[in-house]
């Protein structure tokens, strides 16, 4: 039984991404749950592994396979049943262990922003004190990287998913966008006129990638640095910021 989930913002994977409050909570936790994601995505695992061993804990690592999402099952329905398994399987690991105290789990980017690891929490019965310590999002890596402000003057930002970019186009009345969660590249379906782009991947970490320019002109050099970085690497962390000029 899990009382206290402590659930720790490790920005892009690197270990400056993890604050201070983030170090000590992995120092004070009895458990850390590390998901194990395949033989193609090991170096995500590594990351962890690492950043754990930075923290200098005692605790206790217990892994669990990440589930698949079913593709026969309508997209809300299969992210749900995706859910349920990633919850039952967290209890599954917990079970093979004596310690008592708190169970940390590094969560990629914020935990609160186009991540599912709170929704999953509220699921275990019974359902533990979930406590949020974020690292640094995947956002400020990006305008960080780039060396750009997140928003124009006075102008409001839009946080949105490649999904909806290519369902919806461009968000009516904004004039920024953040897009994440986007292995399609759907910028390629939007008007490019008037539009820049500043994309990153791996963002803050050794391997990390950049790209800006005005979309027309960039477009396919980012889809070319994307593809080789995904088969090079196995997997890939990529997101981008749009505006209108």
């Amino acid at each position: 039984m899990i009382r206290d989930l402590w659930l720790i913002g490790i920005g892009t994977g690197s270990e400056a991404h993890v604050t201070i409050e983030g170090m000590q909570a992995l120092r004070d936790a009895a458990v850390i749950l590390l998901p194990l994601k395949g033989e193609e995505k090991q170096a995500l695992a590594a990351l962890r592994q690492r950043i754990i061993a930075a923290s200098g804990t005692g605790a206790q690592v217990l892994t669990f396979d990440y589930p698949e999402r079913d593709p026969a099952l309508p997209y809300l329905e299969r992210v749900s049943a995706w859910h349920d398994e990633i919850a039952r399987r967290w209890q599954a690991a917990l079970e093979t262990t004596q310690a008592s105290g708190p169970v940390a789990l590094l969560v990629w980017g914020d935990p609160s922003l186009y991540d599912s690891t709170i929704r999953i929490a509220e699921r275990l019965v019974p359902r533990p004190a979930i406590r949020v310590l974020p690292g640094i999002t995947a956002i400020q890596a990006l305008t960080a990287a780039h060396a750009i402000p997140l928003n124009a003057v006075n102008g409001p930002v839009r946080i949105t998913t490649g999904r909806r970019l290519r369902d919806h186009g461009w968000p009516e009345g904004e004039d920024t966008v953040v897009v994440m969660l986007d292995g399609e590249c759907s910028f390629q379906g939007l008007d490019p006129a008037g539009l820049s782009i500043w994309w990153g991947a791996y963002l803050g970490s050794a391997d990390q990638i950049l790209c800006a320019g005005p979309l027309a002109e960039v477009a396919d050099r980012i889809v070319e640095l994307r593809e080789k970085a995904r088969v090079k690497h196995g997997w890939i962390m990529d997101t981008y910021l749009l505006r209108q000029s």
